[in-house]
Parts: C-alpha cells; structure tokens; sequence
C-alpha cells in the first residue's frame, strides 16, 4: 500500500499548506495532492510552491480537465513542474462531479471521448511529437509542440474519474485512477469498474488505483467526529447514489442539508448530518484508522489518498500518521 495525502483549502492557508506538505514528507508520504477546481485556489501555484520546498515527494494537482483548460496549457504546466520539482510531478486529469465546471455553463455531456483525446493529446506533447490534432473536439495544427524538451517524456498521468463508464476508461487510458472512494465502503465497487477497463489498457506499465478517502483522526474519537460532520456537510450532497447506496443512503437523504447549505447555515447543516452520514469518511483514533485502511487495502486500492479534513488538528493529525499509521503498513508490509 503506497501513501498519499490530499490537502484541499479549507485545510488552511496556501503558506500553511506549504508546510502540511513539507511536514508529510518528513512523515513519510509518498505523494501529496491537491484538488484543482474552479473559483477554488488555484494548485498550479501550490504545486510550484511545494516543488521548491520539498525534496522526495511526488507532487499531483487533481481535477484539471479539458474543458476549463486546454490540453496545450496542460501539458506546458506539467512538463514544466515536473522541471522544477526535478522529475517528481504527477497529475490526475478529470472530473470528480459535473457540478462545479456545469456552474460556468459547461456541457460535458462528451466527457469520455474528450478525456480519452486530451490523454493522449497531452502524451503526444510530452514526447515532442507534433499534435496535428483535427475531431469534432480539438483542431489542433501542426505548430501544435512544445518549445521546450521535458525533463521526462513521460510523467504519470492518472485519470480522475466517477461514474461506470468513467471509472472503466480511467483504467484503460491512465497510468492510475483516482477514484472518489466516498463511502470507503465502495472501493470494490470502484475497483471493478476501473479493473474492467484495465484488460484494455496498452501502456504497459504497473497501474496505481489511489483512491480518495475523507480522513479524520484523532486521539478524541468525538474530536474526529465533530470535524468530519462539517465536511459531510458540505460535500455529501455531491456524492452519486450508487456510491451512497453502499451505506444504505441515497441522495434525496442530503436535500435537507442542500438546504441549508443554500441559505448558507453551516452550523445547522452540520448538526443534521446523522451517524450513517458519517461512514462517508475514515473516521476515529489511529487503531480505527488502520482497521478502515486495511480494508481498502483489502478491496483492491493500490494508494490510500487521505483527504478532507485529515483531523481537528491538521498538524497533530500528521504527526499520527507518521507515528503510528504508515509504519504499521511498513512494517507489515516488509
């Protein structure tokens, strides 16, 4: 089991997630990553920033797409972090919800086809080639190259995905998937879609399926708690129902909590997240922690991507998984 840690914002401030990230690499991580959305905080920025401070850590944004972005401007941005952090960048190209591009009026009805084209668009780029590119999506030139040699001509390129269809193409284009695994509880279900997509997959190489779990822990179980119900709150009315259904809810269970959250009452939002609503997430002390891992492990997840809130705590929070989470794994591992 590989380790990676996702920061979002709300986490703290980009100078604090700097050294969140810093301190995860001294905990032994092995990959960071960071949720890339628009009118969120923009991680092209964190990511540079975290290239020049770190040393050993593999450095990922997850969420740019092609529709907000192009595949050029993606490339450019990834050949060139993979430069300064000195061959350690990552990426996961997708979507994890139409929600948020759909605010800015995007239709990604032709989601698989254009991600499908922008894999290997961005490829293509990365070795030099030219992209003389002509489809129904992209009409692309043949002064369509990068000006510039990569230090590595091929970067990891992992596709974030959600959904049957998604879930499959990720693991036939990607070198790994970054599924959503929001109920733990739904990690084989995720693995299956992305392993009937993986017989198809030509690259060659071994496949990473890191999923995302909302983490948070602590020695106060009801700390943990308290801190998890917030991100329920805010995110579990995005979630799909056949995920949701793995824990025996669906999602007309969060319209109340929509609600709220619309007429922007947080705290009222977060007191009506009930205890099933909680399984969303990896929730208790380190022993719990370890149980719930263990199980994804188990389910066929490859890399565990703690994300969320991490704890009430997030320094704190950190310095459990170093202490007593990652060498549990290790040593059981060796």
């Amino acid at each position: 089991m590989k380790f990676g840690i996702r920061f979002i914002e709300k986490v703290g401030s980009v100078p604090d997630i700097v050294r969140y990230s810093q301190q995860a690499e001294q905990a032994g991580f092995e990959y960071v990553w960071y949720p890339h959305d628009i009118f969120m905080k923009n991680t092209w920025v964190v990511t540079a920033a975290v290239a020049q401070a770190t040393d050993r850590i593999k450095i990922g944004s997850v969420g740019p797409n092609p529709y907000t972005t192009s595949p050029a401007e993606i490339a450019s941005y990834l050949a060139t972090l993979d430069e300064l952090s000195g061959g350690r960048a990552v990426i996961g190209l997708g979507l994890h919800t139409y929600d948020m591009v759909g605010w800015a009026g995007v239709d990604c009805t032709d989601i698989l086809q254009v991600t499908r084209e922008s894999v290997q668009m961005i490829r293509q780029l990365l070795r030099g080639e030219v992209v003389d590119h002509h489809t129904a999506h992209f009409n692309w030139s043949d002064q369509c190259y990068l000006r510039f040699k990569p230090v590595r001509s091929e970067v990891p390129l992992y596709v974030c995905a959600f959904g049957d269809d998604f879930l499959a193409l990720s693991g036939e284009i990607g070198d790994g998937s970054l599924p959503m695994i929001t109920p733990p509880a739904s990690a084989r279900r995720m693995v299956d879609c992305i392993q009937k997509g993986r017989v198809h997959n030509k690259t060659g190489k071994d496949f990473d399926i890191a999923g995302c779990a909302w983490l948070s822990v602590s020695e106060d179980g009801q700390e943990a708690e308290a801190v998890m119900r917030s991100m329920v709150a805010y995110f579990g009315p995005y979630l799909e129902d056949d995920a949701l259904a793995t824990i025996g809810l669906k999602s007309a269970d969060f319209d109340p909590i929509r609600d709220l959250i619309a007429r922007q009452d947080y705290d009222k939002a977060q007191q009506a997240v009930t205890d099933d609503m909680l399984k969303l997430g990896l929730t208790g002390r380190p022993n719990d922690i370890i149980e719930q891992i263990e199980a994804l492990q188990d389910a066929g997840i490859t890399q565990i991507n703690l994300g969320g809130p991490i704890g009430p705590n997030v320094k704190n929070a950190i310095e459990l998984l170093g202490e007593k989470i990652l060498p549990h794994f290790a040593a059981t591992s060796s």
